[in-house]
């Protein structure tokens, strides 16, 4: 069995910064794409940034500049580093990563979300 584990939420001041981790653990056999998504009360889940396995990064346009997606392989761990942080980034984030388990077979996984609010 697969698990994805999520930790460094919280509150924070807006300008503060926080970072996310996210731990893939279990019967797995390769982590490729990563990815961290949020959810705000009403709203959709949307993507906050992705990163494949040979690094390669991608951010949507309201975090860019401000957030930072990074990955560590021999972990298999993700890390969202965020900045500058606005009450608008205000939501539950999700880590999700496409795994290949011990089977060969390949699955989307989520994490079970971490609180990030930005108030002062």
């Amino acid at each position: 069995q697969v698990q994805l584990v999520e930790s460094g939420g919280g509150l924070v001041q807006p300008g503060g910064s926080l970072r996310l981790s996210c731990a893939a653990s279990g019967s797995l056999f390769s982590v490729n794409a990563m990815g961290w998504y949020r959810q705000a009360p009403g709203k959709e889940r949307d993507l906050v940034a992705g990163i494949t396995r040979g690094g390669s990064t991608n951010y949507a346009d309201s975090v860019k500049g401000r957030f930072t997606i990074s990955r560590d392989n021999a972990k298999n761990t993700a890390y969202l580093q965020m900045n500058s942080l606005k009450p608008e980034d205000t939501a539950v984030y999700y880590c999700n990563a496409n795994i290949y388990d011990r089977r060969g077979v390949p699955d989307d996984y989520w994490g079970q979300g971490t609180q990030v609010t930005v108030s002062s």
